[in-house]
């Protein structure tokens, strides 16, 4: 099997590139921006972060014996002494992506893009663990779907692998057009539009906009798009594209779930039914919204030739992710520690497993403020307010500027709750709060760091 690997015309085929010493270059098998991870045949491009810039590690990876070196043309004046080709161009991050667009045209991979409000990284999780039963798979390491993580996603796929399941982030608009062009999938899966980043893309709309340009870089290359029908913009969306396949819990669709029951740490029994085909299982992650996830999962599965018993093989290594709806039962409480980020659509989800719970007496929310909402800021945290008062939860604990005006939209039925200002206040009351025989959540959007308050519970295990 021939190797993939860049050859020095597809390095003169790097827009703004201009290439010294071109007499001694060699292909390139590797490329990087960690000057850690050089090894023989490795192209080292230099990119500047928050914390480092690569062009001051360009002679560390000389040294290491990187095989040429992409430079920013205004940072780098050293040419003279390196006898490596050295590449320049105007923007390093942009010719990261450039290559990355160059290596995917060379790879014969079936590519599969996920995007959506909510959900995409636990349903590139599963879809990753089902396809794994019959193809040699590579997928988004965490969560590294942006402008940089995305390109080096696509670089770390190589001839060996069958399919690369490849996760897609935005906050702003033209992020998906962006990475979904170097992307350029095969099949496309959009899990929802909900109600995330509206301080950049304004409305469910606008969010529609963005993320419809992974449909659209799809469509370009004649591939096959999956379609959310339980998502009413989703599935207005869809009745344009004629290659589609759709997938819903309560709408018709070609792959159509129900929902038979829970288990007591509300883990769903569902069926999903496939023209005459019925496939019973039970979820080994809780919640309606993960339902959903797997549908479509088990969808693109099926589509590409995966069979009921490979899938239900599949199946028993599927596992809750890090700060996802991960469920944790010890003897006298159990924890949902949601913590990686929060937007009302989840949220909302996380309370419905909270709600599921039939193994715990009381139930109990630790929750932070939702960000990137915009001027919808404070209506977002007023409705949450109205499904806290409608879910039966007895204690809320909250923290954070909004959540204090969600603590006064709270009425008589949640009996318990309280507004925290600062931190350390939380964690001493959390310290002290009884939690026996309860069913507890935690959950916030990432910058509210709402794993820290999972680590004072946790230390109350017995």
């Amino acid at each position: 099997m021939k190797k993939i690997h860049l050859n020095i015309e597809d390095i003169f085929n790097i827009p703004t590139a201009v290439t010294y010493n071109p007499d001694v270059f060699k292909s390139i098998y590797n490329v990087s921006i960690d000057s850690r991870n050089i090894k023989k045949n490795t192209l080292f491009i230099a990119i500047k972060g928050e914390r480092f810039d690569g062009h001051d590690f360009i002679d560390d990876v000389v040294k290491k014996g990187a095989a040429a070196v992409i430079v920013d043309e205004n940072k780098f004046k050293k040419l003279n002494e390196i006898d490596i080709p050295v590449i320049t161009v105007k923007d390093t991050t942009k010719a990261l992506g450039d290559v990355a667009k160059i290596w995917r045209s060379k790879l014969k991979t079936k590519v599969i893009g996920i995007t959506g409000s909510a959900g995409k990284t636990t349903t590139k999780e599963i879809l990753a663990v089902l396809l794994s039963e019959k193809f040699k798979v590579n997928k988004t390491i965490a969560n590294n779907n942006n402008h940089i993580g995305m390109p080096l996603t696509i670089l770390s796929t190589n001839e060996k692998h069958n399919i690369l399941v490849a996760e897609l982030g935005t906050n702003h608009f033209g992020e998906i057009h962006y990475t979904a062009s170097i992307l350029s999938p095969d099949i496309a899966l959009i899990t929802n539009i909900g109600d995330s980043h509206l301080e950049f893309l304004k409305n469910r709309k606008g969010v529609l906009k963005e993320k419809s340009a992974l449909f659209d870089e799809t469509i370009k290359r004649g591939g096959k798009i999956f379609i959310n029908n339980d998502d009413k913009l989703l599935k207005k969306a869809g009745k344009k594209i004629k290659n589609k396949v759709t997938f819903a819990l309560t709408e018709k669709a070609d792959y159509k779930s129900k929902i038979l029951g829970y288990d007591k740490l509300a883990k769903p029994r569902i069926e999903i039914k496939h023209k005459k085909k019925i496939f019973n299982t039970t979820l080994p992650i809780g919640g309606e919204k993960n339902v959903l996830n797997f549908t479509s999962a088990f969808a693109i599965a099926s589509e590409l030739g995966l069979n009921d018993l490979q899938i239900r093989k599949a199946i028993k290594k599927i596992k809750t992710y890090s700060k996802r709806l991960e469920i944790k039962n010890s003897r006298n409480f159990t924890l949902i520690n949601d913590t990686y980020n929060a937007n009302p659509d989840s949220m909302k989800s996380s309370f419905d497993v909270l709600n599921r719970i039939k193994s715990r007496k009381k139930k109990i929310a630790v929750i932070g403020d939702m960000f990137e909402l915009g001027s919808e800021s404070k209506v977002k945290h007023l409705e949450l307010a109205d499904l806290i008062n409608k879910s039966g939860v007895d204690e809320v604990y909250s923290i954070g500027k909004m959540m204090k005006l969600m603590d006064k939209g709270l009425n008589g039925k949640t009996k318990i709750h309280q507004h925290f200002t600062d931190r350390e206040s939380l964690k001493s009351f959390l310290k002290k709060l009884d939690i026996n025989n309860s069913a507890m959540l935690v959950k916030g959007s990432r910058g509210m760091k709402m794993e820290e308050f999972v680590s004072v519970i946790e230390a109350r295990k017995n």
